[in-house]
This record gives structure tokens, C-alpha cells and sequence, in this order.
């Protein structure tokens, strides 16, 4: 089920329209391109990516077109009627070679490529940063919990945080990352996940008394409650009620499944809480927490030992706190039979020609051990360089390796489908191959990203011949 039209011609940045008309008005409608797309940073200081959104974006390239609506509007815009007629009958035919989704991914790989006439694969660059950026920005910040959380329950919270419709695709990524439901009630129908929920402070309010306010939810949901328990005071009151509550519920055959925190010293308020309902007997109620969650607060927590099941994150997910937006890019490498490079004095600016590939070396454990970049259709390099420092290099002789780029789209059809359950199952299983160095919040390993002799021979020699111009 689509979420919004994001297949819509019109989901694109005016600039790429510009010079699509002018690659048509210019005879070059037909020139072969092949498109990068990689970041430069891995986020939040950490040592990987969760790559996700390409089962979205796959989607939506397929869909992609130009309606009578849109062309009405180019038109209003003084685009030229030419060009209109030509989008009129615009399809994607391309194709797309991509890492899987949920693949654990580092900076300054080619994560992505798109080949295919110049014009469609330029007028998809504003669509592929948009959905792969941020899904892979909110997938990682979700997995950083994960990693802290072990397996205790993680719940995305952060509809009503979220900056407007991204909520949507905030929560689908969050499942990539790990978490196990979300309140979005909406994302959840239209990406085959559970919603779940608890109750508000209103509940209680809305009620003369908090007991009755409790008695009442769980008369309504015998076997599904979860009690607020902070709304006046919860030592004093939210929990010996929740306690009354609990025990009334077993008297007629059903169990309180628990009781959430949304505020004060959620460490101290968890362990009296868990302390009281054990006295109590009640040692199968759950203590959900939430408010202003991330995973260095569930860490501490955690690390205070706090007798905590449950995880309600909002904000700092579904904005990926506190990092604005993964820098993904998306550079042309190829044209018209021809490798092509961005060339900078910096060479940490300069871009990878070419059409190319990743290895991914695992060593005798099945660990990840490092990442080589080379040309397609050449061997797999037993050396790698790195790309900034070509001095520096890693030798790879007797290490097992995979490709982790496959074909996913041919001629604009796509060619495997993965729900989202198989995508966070695949994250997790890869995250758990990622050395724990890597996945350290504080000065994490920098994983091996290098660059095979072919590879670094091309952009070296392109270079020299650009600068001689």
C-alpha cells in the first residue's frame, strides 16, 4: 500500500527538471549515465549505517510519472511543450544495482548505483536521497537502541514528534533498526506491523478519581492494560492503585500486563515500583518507561540496573537526534561509455569513477573484517587501499568474501520484493556479524574501506588527464 504519491513526476527538485529539458532540447535524451549514491559520515559519531528505504524507493521509481495534473503544472511553470509531450509517456527503464535492505554500511561506499539514460536517472536523484537519507539515518538511530536495549521491548512513540509525514516512514525504519511495535497506527497498516498503545494522562483525568480511571481501562481491556501510573504521584498513589487494580483483575481470571513511567528519576521510580508490585506478588507486571528516551539514557539506565521491560521512544528516533540528516550523495560516474569523476583539491571530495562494486571480507569467526571497492567485471581484489591514503593498504589474501551489491531493478522493473520483517531480520543478523568495536558509542573502530589497484588506477589517470585541461 502507498503511503503518499511519492511516484509523482513532480517529486523532485525544480532543478533536476531544468536539466532534464535541457539534456532533451539538447540531443542528449539518449546518452547512457550511471549515478552513485553514497555518504560521507557515518552519523551520531558511530562506527555504521542500517542501510534501509529501498523497498519504498523501489516502489516508487517503478510508479514513476508524469500525470495530466503534473504536466498542467510544468506548463504553468513555462516548462517547454516538447519536453511535456516526451514526459507524458516517462517510465523509469533503467536499471539499479543496490546493497539489500537492512545491510550494514559505511561511509563513502557506492552503496547504490543507477544506470540508464541520462534524463531518468537524473530526474530521480532528489527522490533516492530523500527516502535512503533519512530511512537510514532513523534505521541506525533505532539500532543504536537496540544495541542497549538487548532484548528488552523497544516502541516508537514518536508520531506526534516527528516533522509532519515523515513520521510515516520514521516508524518502517525504526523496525528495520530493531524496534518491536510503534504507537503509528497508520505506518503499521500500511507497512504490516503491530501498533500498540498504552493511555494518556487525560484517561486519568478525565475520571474523579485515578482508581476508577484504572478500574475502568482494564474492564475494557482485561488482558492488553497498561496503566499510567504518574499523573498525581506515583509511589504514593499511581502504583499501590495499579497494585488494587492488578489484584481485582486476577480475582476474575485476567493479568495486569503493566504499568508505564513518563516522568522523575525513572532509575529510582522503577526500582520502588518493581519492588512494591514483587511484595505484592505481582511479579509478571511489566514496567514500561518513556519520556525523552535515546540510547545513551537507556544506557545509564540499564547500567543502574533499573528493573525496566519496556522502551517508549519518541522524539530523539523519529528526528534521528541529534544528527539533522545523513549526508548521502548522489555523484555521476559514468556517461555516454565514458568514466566521469567530480575532481577537488580535496581528494576527500573527489569521487570514484566508473562502474563499481563491494566486497565485504569476513574473518574466521564470520566477522565482518573489511570492505573493498573495485571495478565490476574485475577480480576481487587481495589488496585494498585506502582511498584517502593510498599509502595506507590492508592485504586480504585468506579472507572469505561476498558481493554485497546486487541487481534489484532491470529495465525499471524490480526484480526482488522483501517484506519488512525479512529486512529487520536481515539487519539484525548483520549487526550481529559487525565486530563490537564497531557498534561502540565512544571513539568507535573505524572499519576498513578501501579501494582495489584497478580502481585507484582509473581515478589517478582520470585525474591526470582532467587537470591537463
Amino acid at each position: 500500500m502507498s503511503v503518499l504519491n511519492i511516484g509523482s513526476g513532480l517529486f523532485t527538485d525544480h532543478y533536476e527538471l531544468t536539466m532534464a529539458q535541457g539534456y532533451f532540447l539538447s540531443g542528449k535524451k539518449d546518452k547512457r549515465a550511471n549515478f552513485d549514491y553514497f555518504f560521507r559520515k557515518n552519523p551520531y559519531e558511530g562506527g555504521f549505517v542500517v542501510y534501509a528505504g529501498l523497498e519504498n524507493l523501489l516502489e516508487a521509481i517503478q510508479n514513476y510519472s508524469f500525470s495530466e495534473e503534473d504536466c498542467r503544472y510544468l506548463e504553468s511553470m513555462n516548462f517547454n511543450n516538447q519536453f511535456i509531450e516526451y514526459l507524458k509517456d516517462f517510465r523509469f527503464t533503467g536499471n539499479i544495482y543496490s546493497a539489500p535492505e537492512g545491510e550494514i554500511v559505511f561511509a563513502n561506499e557506492p552503496v547504490m548505483r543507477v544506470e540508464g539514460n541520462i534524463i531518468e536517472t537524473q530526474v530521480v536523484e532528489s527522490m533516492i536521497l530523500n527516502v535512503l537519507n533519512f530511512q537510514s539515518l532513523i534505521a541506525t538511530k533505532a539500532a543504536r537502541m537496540r544495541l542497549v536495549a538487548g532484548d528488552r521491548l523497544l516502541i516508537d512513540f514518536g508520531l506526534r514528534r516527528a516533522q509532519g509525514l515523515g513520521a510515516i516512514h520514521a516508524s518502517r525504519a525504526a523496525m528495520i533498526g530493531g524496534f518491536n511495535g510503534s504507537s503509528n497506527t497508520y505506518s503499521a497498516h500500511c507497512y504490516g506491523f503491530e501498533s500498540t498503545g498504552t493511555m494518556a494522562h487525560s484517561w486519568v483525568q478525565s475520571f474523579d478519581k485515578e482508581i476508577d480511571a484504572f478500574r475502568e481501562f482494564v474492564s475494557l481491556y482485561p488482558d492488553s492494560s497498561i496503566l499510567l501510573v504518574d499523573t498525581y504521584d506515583t509511589l504514593r498513589h499511581g502504583v499501590p492503585n495499579a497494585i488494587t487494580v492488578a489484584k481485582e483483575l486476577e480475582k476474575n481470571g485476567h493479568k495486569l500486563t503493566g504499568i508505564r513511567l513518563d516522568s522523575g528519576d525513572l532509575a529510582y521510580m522503577s526500582k520502588e515500583a518493581r519492588r512494591m508490585l514483587d511484595r505484592e506478588g505481582l511479579g509478571y507486571v511489566k514496567i514500561v518507561v518513556s519520556n525523552q528516551l535515546d540510547e545513551h539514557l537507556i544506557k545509564s539506565l540499564l547500567d543502574q540496573e533499573a528493573p525496566i521491560d519496556s522502551f517508549g521512544v519518541g522524539t530523539a528516533l523519529v528526528t534521528g537526534k541529534d544528527e539533522g540528516a545523513l549526508d548521502g550523495v548522489y555523484k555521476l560516474t559514468y556517461i555516454d561509455d565514458k568514466p566521469s569523476m567530480k575532481v577537488s583539491e580535496n581528494i576527500a571530495k573527489t569521487t570514484l569513477p566508473g562502474l563499481k562494486t563491494i566486497y565485504r571480507y569476513l574473518n574466521g569467526d564470520n566477522q565482518f573484517y573489511a570492505d573493498g571497492i573495485e571495478l565490476v567485471n574485475y577480480p576481487v581484489p587481495q589488496l585494498i587501499f585506502h582511498p584517502y591514503h593510498p599509502e595506507k593498504n590492508c592485504s586480504l589474501k585468506g579472507y572469505a568474501n561476498e558481493c554485497i551489491i546486487e541487481k534489484v531493478m532491470d529495465k525499471g522493473k524490480i526484480l526482488t520484493e522483501k517484506s519488512l520483517d525479512e529486512s529487520a531480520k536481515y539487519a539484525a543478523a548483520r549487526l550481529a556479524q559487525l565486530p563490537a568495536e564497531s557498534k561502540r558509542f565512544d571513539n568507535p573502530h573505524i572499519y576498513k574501506v578501501g579501494i582495489g589497484k584497478e580502481l585507484m588506477g582509473l581515478r589517478n589517470n582520470l585525474k591526470s588527464e582532467i587537470w591537463k585541461h
